[in-house]
């Protein structure tokens, strides 16, 4: 019968929608404005998932601390511009949304900025499906603390075990555990392998897959 759930609450980047290459695009756009040799992409894609300032401090390493805010401030200026140019859903995202929707609430906790958040739902057509999106700038804090988790869920009137968080790494894993709430981990993101320190409670190798795993609380 799989877990009985009312809420699903999901990442954005490497859940929902295949942001890397953009991401990575922007970043070494930013790095290469201030001299900074570009990184490869899949080293990008690894530092991804902890927020926009974390992605820069990381890609900048020890050497470049003392200009995080102006790489960061050049990144974001960028990928505002570019944040549509390759990024699309993760194949079956759309068409399980508008299959499901009506049988369960959803909701959306990124990392990412709100305003981001925001543009990449609304240009890829996926606002509709969900009754709460929340960035990185949302809150006080962001994941793997619990607030945002906790807040969605007590504006939704859910309670832990009537919700579900759905990411790919292993932020999404503690933001979770953190709130009392089961997880579910996609395999076919950018943090899986974080997986293997910290399990989600059950994983899936394609989004389709989740809706065979879970029902709906009627």
């Amino acid at each position: 019968m799989g877990k009985a759930v009312r809420l699903l609450v999901f990442d954005l980047d490497g859940t929902l929608v295949d942001s890397k290459v953009d991401l990575a695009y922007s970043v070494n756009y930013a790095l290469g404005a201030f001299g900074f040799s570009p990184l490869p992409d899949e080293t990008i894609y690894s530092y991804v998932g902890n927020g926009a300032s974390m992605l820069i401090q990381r890609s900048l390493g020890a050497g470049g601390r003392d200009l995080l805010p102006r790489v960061l401030e050049t990144f974001l200026a960028h990928y505002r511009e570019h944040l549509l140019d390759t990024t699309v859903p993760y194949p079956g995202v759309r068409e399980s949304l508008s299959a499901q929707s009506g049988n369960f609430d959803m909701a959306v906790l990124t990392n990412k900025p709100i305003d981001m958040t925001k543009t990449i739902l609304d240009g890829l057509s996926l606002s509709r499906h969900f009754v709460d999106v929340r960035g990185g700038d949302s809150f006080g804090s962001k994941k793997p603390d619990p607030e945002g988790l906790l807040q969605i869920m007590t504006k939704r009137g859910t309670t832990p075990a009537e919700t579900l968080m759905v990411g790919d790494s292993v932020t999404d894993v503690l933001a979770g555990l953190g709130a009392g709430v089961a997880t579910c981990g996609v395999t076919y993101g950018l943090g899986a392998d974080g997986f293997a320190e910290h399990s989600p409670d059950f994983t899936i190798d394609r989004f389709p897959e989740l809706f065979e795993r879970i029902r709906p609380i009627r």
